[in-house]
């Protein structure tokens, strides 16, 4: 947490470091064209290792981990049987260690679900006190890992360092015309990317197409891999890739700024007096004034132009945070079909 120590910062009270350093849209508007680092250090990182690890992991989660190189870097989630989300965590690759990064909430259960499932695997599991950032423009020199993701219209690089090399690391950031921003900047990119956080934007019923980011597709290697082999609730996401849509759909809303109190997370979300979702993260954005992340019902999406209720504040869907055209999956168009032909039988 060692933004909280550094000149003018103003702390989160929920995770321990800085929020903002006095101006936060300023701060927001800087990672545009400016190199920014931001303190994660919130995070918890464990340590997976041995000549079994990737294998290990591979068959528990939903990212294809088995055959990785070294600088990998991507996401993957914990399903249970029904297929949904219990644990999503970040993954980092040395070559020989997967670091895996996660809300601290999250620690506790998912280290005793690996400790759980080792049985006959030659795998080492520890916890860590790697220190996570995440810097904009430019990715760190000296990480013991990394990861680097298309974070909407921003190159993100994600950085694990040893608690010893922390201050040098800011320091010789500084000096090289870098700057330090709070996690409200963050946060603010991570709304309008469309990045969900678990627990505050996803709650226990959601499944991964929810969040289409979740969801690898071409380039985007997401938190769910397509085509990889079994993992518990691969048959949930493979039933909705190939035969449906999730009923329901993780969006960015536009808030009336003029509300004297924006709604908090957790806040039902209604149209025409009927509850059609929840809202999740709210933040200050310095383009789009109060923007935030909610899940909603697809039937209240076809009107992206409706206005939603949240405790008496106006809302619209951003149109851009909805899912290109999704078209016909192809397990039904292949159910359709046969059920629509003539049986050659006769």
């Amino acid at each position: 947490m060692f933004s909280i120590d550094l000149p003018g910062a103003v702390a989160d009270p929920e995770t321990h470091v800085a929020l903002h350093f006095g101006d936060p849209l300023a701060e927001q508007r800087a990672l545009a064209d400016t190199p920014t680092l931001i303190d994660r250090s919130y995070h918890d990182v464990i340590a997976v290792s041995g000549p079994d690890a990737a294998s290990f992991l591979n068959n528990l989660l939903s990212q294809k981990l088995d055959d990785v190189a070294a600088g990998f870097g991507a996401f993957a989630l914990d399903l249970n049987a029904q297929g949904h989300i219990l644990h999503h965590v970040g993954v980092m690759f040395d070559g020989s260690t997967f670091y895996l990064d996660m809300l601290p909430q999250q620690k506790a259960s998912f280290l005793e679900f690996l400790q759980r499932m080792v049985f006959w695997s030659d795998v080492t599991i520890e916890e860590t006190d790697l220190v996570l950032v995440s810097t904009f423009g430019r990715p760190l020199d000296g990480a013991v890992a990394t990861r680097t993701r298309r974070f909407g219209s921003f190159l993100l690089h994600d950085a694990l360092l040893s608690p010893t090399t922390v201050t040098p690391t800011l320091d010789a950031w500084q000096a090289d015309g870098g700057r330090v921003a709070g996690l409200m900047a963050y946060t603010a990119a991570r709304v309008r990317a469309v990045e969900p956080e678990l627990g505050v934007d996803l709650d226990e019923r959601s499944i991964p197409h929810e969040a289409p980011p979740l969801i690898g597709r071409g380039d985007h290697l997401g938190a769910v891999h397509l085509h990889k082999g079994c993992y518990r609730g691969q048959e949930t996401v493979a039933r909705v890739e190939n035969l449906g849509r999730s009923p329901r759909l993780l969006v960015m809303l536009q808030l009336d700024g003029s509300a004297p109190e924006l709604p908090a997370p957790g806040a039902e979300i209604t149209l025409g007096g009927r509850k059609v979702g929840q809202l999740g993260t709210v933040v200050q954005d310095a383009d789009y004034g109060p923007i935030a992340l909610a899940l909603v019902k697809r039937s209240a999406l076809t009107d992206p132009t409706a206005s939603l209720d949240i405790n008496g504040v106006a809302a619209n869907v951003d149109p851009d945070s909805l899912p290109a055209e999704e078209g016909e999956r192809a397990g039904r168009a292949a159910i359709d079909k046969l059920r629509g032909g003539v049986n050659p039988r006769r």
